[in-house]
Parts: C-alpha cells; structure tokens; sequence
C-alpha cells in the first residue's frame, strides 16, 4: 500500500485550466465592459477563448487559441476597441494588440495591451493590468 501512495505522490500534478465558463476580472482596466470567457478543448496544449462582452453593446467579441507552456497559458488577440478615450461609453476607441499570459493552476495572470498610438494623439505603448480567472 505504502508503494502505491508513494508512486503516486510523486507524479508530478497536471496543470491545466479546466474547460466551461469563467468571469475574466481585469483590474484597473478603464472599461465599463465585463467579460466571460467560454473555454474550450483545442488540438494540442491548448485552449480556444471565445471572449464575450457584457453588455455586447460598444464592445467586440474576440476569440482565439491560448497555447501551454511551462505551466502559462499565453492568448495574443486584436481588438478593435481594447483602449478607451475620454468618455468610457462615448469615447473614442483605440486598437490594441492584447496579450493575456496566466497560470494554468491558480488562473491568475497579466493582460499585455498595446496600442500604436494613444489617445489624443499620445505616442504608443503598453499598459500591464493583473487578471483573474472565476469559475462560472
């Protein structure tokens, strides 16, 4: 008994993020969106995302294959609206390149948003927001 506790304790745990539906927690990202993430199996070691706004009004839905590696999953997506200017519902929108990278166990990470040039005309760069994964 003792040699089969002991085998098993020694295999090394599986990390994976489970598969269903999550609520994505972005903190301190300017948007009045929140987001559900339905997460699926795809070829490989990794997840598809299909990423859907609440309300879909002002926003636009996003998909995309998270690849696993060393533990992380890492999903890189465009998005039409990903920066918000000026008023949060009126506004003016900017396009980002978004990069969420989190860990397959606890499904905490950090979202990577970058942008070619900011709003009212500021020059480009990179805004880092931590995120989190809850289970629906």
């Amino acid at each position: 008994m003792l040699a089969v506790a002991a085998l098993f304790a020694s295999l090394p745990a599986r990390a994976e993020t489970a598969y269903g539906n999550f609520h994505l927690v972005i903190e301190g990202r300017y948007d009045f969106h929140t987001w559900l993430w339905a997460i699926s199996r795809c070829p490989g070691e990794c997840v598809h995302v299909q990423a859907i706004p609440q309300p879909i009004a002002k926003a636009f839905a996003y998909s995309g294959d998270a690849q696993l590696a060393d533990g992380r999953y890492t999903l890189t997506v465009d998005v039409p609206d990903g920066l918000r200017c000026g008023n949060v519902y009126y506004g003016p929108v900017i396009p980002t390149r978004d990069v969420y990278s989190w860990d397959a166990v606890t499904r905490s990470g950090i979202l990577e948003s970058s942008f070619a040039t900011g709003c009212d005309g500021a020059p480009g760069g990179t805004f880092t927001y931590p995120f989190s994964l809850a289970r629906l």
